[in-house]
């Protein structure tokens, strides 16, 4: 259950701007933070096009957008927080700062290789380089999924997941990206493994993620599924909350950051499947995870599942106190009423 803090007390009826490029992981670190901290935020969509695009994250904004305008979705009154996450949202952080002064409280989430006064705050995970005094970082990425989330969720199983054998194992399918290859090696790895993880008697609940190949996908189904599994197809409702709340333990693609630091929310074993190639970065980032006793490599074959235990990451939470107790600390420095007696 998530517990309130002195400063995340604070925020009650606060408002807050989520600057969006569409990207679905970046606004569900977004959400999660914003969450955390008990905000009901706006979501504001941006999609720069031709020179303004390809500058990137230094770039200015547009001046066709008239941003500080009256009738343009960045006008006053301004939020008392924005976040922005990717490369193609921070010129609008950036431009808010210098709009909204010091009556926003601006948030970079991801290095987006710019100057630490770019925003207020800036958080990234271990696994990156980026350090300084206004800089955040904690083992996992936010998501929305809190204990209180996932206790929730625990309390009412869906009929087609209470049907599958146990010990129940949710199966999330990754993709390649311009680090791991799906190369026919690794898709045989992966089947291989999900086939003996059935025979040893595991229900199997699998959830492509929009990475995932739909080759790949076809794949799986022709030689993995079977009366004792669940695949989601994208015919009805994504069941992948409910699979991260009755899963057992967790197969997750060494390419997605998210989904391995989703499952590390609920305490339960997560084996690491990894594709071909990899990179230092990720590599980090799973050792770093391994050391805490969260993950284990995902075997060729299954015997039996494993169990072990560590402590439930959540970094929401972590970043969201952090956020409030920075923002509390500057008003006061201000002299702002009603904030530290």
């Amino acid at each position: 259950m998530t517990t309130a803090t002195p400063a995340r007390d604070l925020l009650a009826g606060r408002t807050g701007w989520i600057i969006s490029d569409g990207r679905a992981g970046n606004e569900v670190q977004s959400r999660g933070v914003f969450e955390a901290m008990g905000l009901s935020a706006r979501i504001i969509p941006v999609a720069p096009k031709g020179i303004w695009k390809l500058m990137g994250a230094r770039a200015p904004v547009s001046p066709g957008e008239h941003f500080g305008q009256p009738g343009t979705p960045f006008a006053p009154p301004w939020p008392d927080f924005a976040i922005a996450t990717g490369r193609l949202t921070t010129p609008y952080i950036r431009a808010l700062k210098r709009h909204a002064g010091l009556a926003t409280y601006t948030i970079i989430l991801l290095d987006a290789k710019v100057g630490s006064s770019a925003a207020d705050f800036f958080w990234v995970p271990e696994h990156d380089k980026l350090r300084g005094p206004n800089v955040m970082t904690t083992l996992t990425s936010p998501h929305a999924f809190s204990p209180q989330r996932l206790a929730d969720l625990r309390a009412r199983i869906p009929d087609r997941i209470a049907a599958l054998p146990r010990p129940r194992v949710a199966v999330l399918l990754g993709g390649p990206n311009g680090d791991y290859r799906y190369t026919p090696a690794a898709i045989d790895r992966l089947t291989g493994a999900m086939k003996s993880l059935a025979d040893t008697g595991a229900g199997l609940m699998i959830t492509p993620s929009r990475r995932t190949p739909p080759d790949v996908l076809a794949f799986i189904t022709r030689h993995v599924t079977g009366p004792a599994s669940f695949l989601w197809t994208g015919n009805e409702d994504n069941p992948y909350p409910a699979f991260l709340a009755h899963a057992d333990a967790f197969v997750v693609p060494a390419d997605s950051v998210n989904m391995t630091g989703e499952a590390s929310a609920t305490g339960k074993p997560v084996y690491v499947f990894e594709p071909d190639g990899g990179s230092a970065k990720f590599a980090r980032f799973h050792a770093a995870l391994a050391r805490h006793g969260v993950t284990r490599p995902m075997p060729v074959r299954f015997d039996k599942l494993e169990s072990w235990h560590y402590e439930p990451l959540n970094s929401a939470m972590q970043i969201a106190d952090e956020i409030a107790r920075r923002w509390a600390q500057r008003r006061r420095m201000l002299g702002t009423p009603g904030v530290g007696g």
